[in-house]
């Protein structure tokens, strides 16, 4: 059993549990849940492009920073020009929790991306009830028709979707409904970084959907050769928060990224 399929099976376990304690109709009557969500499209395209990320630990690095706060770094985030915020909410393996959302959500004027292990309806309501504008879809523990079930319910409720790729086998995941398509320059089995095969599989998808580069981005020059390749977004996380001060580090990649 590799590190995703542990994570998947925990996963269940915990929506099971999840359910046992909070109902979807008291999700429903969450103050944020009828509230139109922030667009990631369209953030996208009005400032960086960086999707920055909160992140305490992962299990191929450990704990990467568990000193600094939720609501202290994505304020520096979005003050530096971010385009978004990526929240991890796994507990287990990742360090995080809805509250990390919950927290920032009232204070925070850019989309919020729910980042989890998606496997069952009762996610969706949790997060829409929290304030979370965006999730993610893994291709990797997800069957086509489940990416097809899940983007629907997830529009029904005002949420964009980002589905993430890792290979050509889960090219046949992509819908016309999906919002973005990530593709993780990490593969999640053996978390090896390559460049080089996630520009090869960009080239391969529809060219209307707006294309995410997720993970692995280490320096500027990661950055910007991505970019020049045709990426519309960036998804980074373990760069900034691996630093004590993530925010910093952010306005300081910023700069050098913008000149």
């Amino acid at each position: 059993m590799n590190i995703l399929d542990k994570i998947i099976e925990n996963k269940k376990e915990e929506v099971r549990k999840a359910k046992s304690e909070i109902s979807l109709q008291e999700l429903m009557d969450s103050e944020y849940f009828g509230k139109q969500g922030k667009s990631l499209k369209k953030s996208l395209k009005e400032k960086s492009g960086i999707i920055t990320e909160f992140k305490r630990q992962s299990p191929s690095k450990g704990i990467i920073n568990d000193k600094s706060g939720v609501f202290e770094v994505v304020t520096n985030y979005e003050k530096f020009g971010a385009s978004a915020v990526s929240i991890l909410t796994d507990k287990q393996f990742f360090g995080g929790s809805l509250e990390d959302i919950s927290k920032v959500r009232r204070s925070t004027n850019i989309p919020i991306l729910r980042k989890d292990f998606m496997v069952d309806e009762y996610q969706f309501y949790e997060a829409k009830s929290i304030g979370a504008d965006v999730i993610l879809l893994i291709a990797a523990n997800l069957s086509v028709s489940q990416v097809q079930e899940f983007t629907a319910l997830s529009h029904q409720m005002g949420l964009e979707v980002l589905l993430e790729i890792h290979d050509e086998e889960e090219l046949e995941h992509i819908n016309k409904d999906v919002d973005f398509v990530g593709i993780n320059n990490r593969n999640l089995k053996d978390f090896k970084v390559d460049l080089d095969h996630s520009i090869n599989l960009k080239n391969q998808l529809p060219k209307e959907i707006l294309k995410i580069a997720e993970s692995g981005i280490y320096n500027v020059e990661d950055f910007k050769y991505l970019k020049e390749k045709g990426f519309d977004g960036f998804l980074m996380g373990e760069y900034f928060m691996k630093t004590e001060n993530p925010g910093k580090t952010f306005e300081e990649f910023i700069s050098n990224v913008t000149v």
